[in-house]
């Protein structure tokens, strides 16, 4: 499985004023769209987003632990110490998934708000596993995509992208025993390695031919 992030385009920041004059944060917009090939070359069949925004509003929203983060997370596991706010509403109309979030009294969450109240410009990207099929010239996300994260603030939207093709290259992810494990290319040095000890003839070969469907 692949770690997977999405810019989001149609989203916004909004300051309201309650009854009492005190000011409620919160990001809406869309979260999710289905059935269309994104600026990343990706596309998420309508289905399975639906399969999968079902049960993250079960196990997440409906629980009160749809967290988000501020910043780039370096895999798909939500950091509590980064945590800004929480996805409060993920509906589905048409195509496409219609979210809110209200950005929350954490340390990041006061970071936030104080930007948004300078008038600072934030953006906003989603966090997601699943494994790639490509074809008509698009990669079609299959059905074992897990959302992560529906929606991180982030300084540039369209950064996302590049730190998944940088710091997060080489890596995959995989469940064992029940939990999300990170996979990286060093074990494939550490078999060319081993045969080049053992003297072990075309694993150099076969360990290259692992490192390019990696890629």
């Amino acid at each position: 499985m692949k770690l997977i992030s999405e810019a989001l385009e149609n989203v916004k920041f909004l300051a309201e004023e309650d009854d009492k004059g005190e000011k409620n944060y919160k990001i809406e917009g869309i979260f999710m769209q289905g059935d269309i090939k994104n600026r990343n070359g990706r596309v998420y069949p309508v289905e399975v987003l639906e399969k999968e925004i079902k049960r993250y509003n079960k196990e997440f929203i409906e629980k009160n632990r749809a967290y988000g983060e501020l910043g780039h997370p370096e895999g798909p596991t939500v950091n509590l110490d980064r945590v800004s706010h929480m996805v409060t509403s993920l509906k589905r109309d048409g195509s496409n998934f219609i979210g809110e979030a209200k950005i929350m009294e954490t340390p990041m969450g006061k970071i936030v708000k104080n930007i948004m109240n300078e008038g600072g410009m934030l953006g906003v990207s989603s966090r997601g596993m699943g494994s790639l099929e490509q074809k008509n010239g698009a990669n079609y996300v299959k059905d074992d995509f897990m959302l992560a994260a529906a929606a991180d603030i982030v300084a540039d939207p369209s950064a996302p992208q590049a730190f998944v093709n940088g710091i997060m290259e080489g890596k995959e992810w995989v469940w064992n025993n029940g939990l999300l494990k990170e996979v990286e290319l060093e074990d494939i040095v550490e078999t060319v390695e081993e045969s080049v000890r053992k003297k072990l003839p075309n694993v150099e070969a076969l360990a290259f031919a692992k490192f390019l469907k990696k890629l």
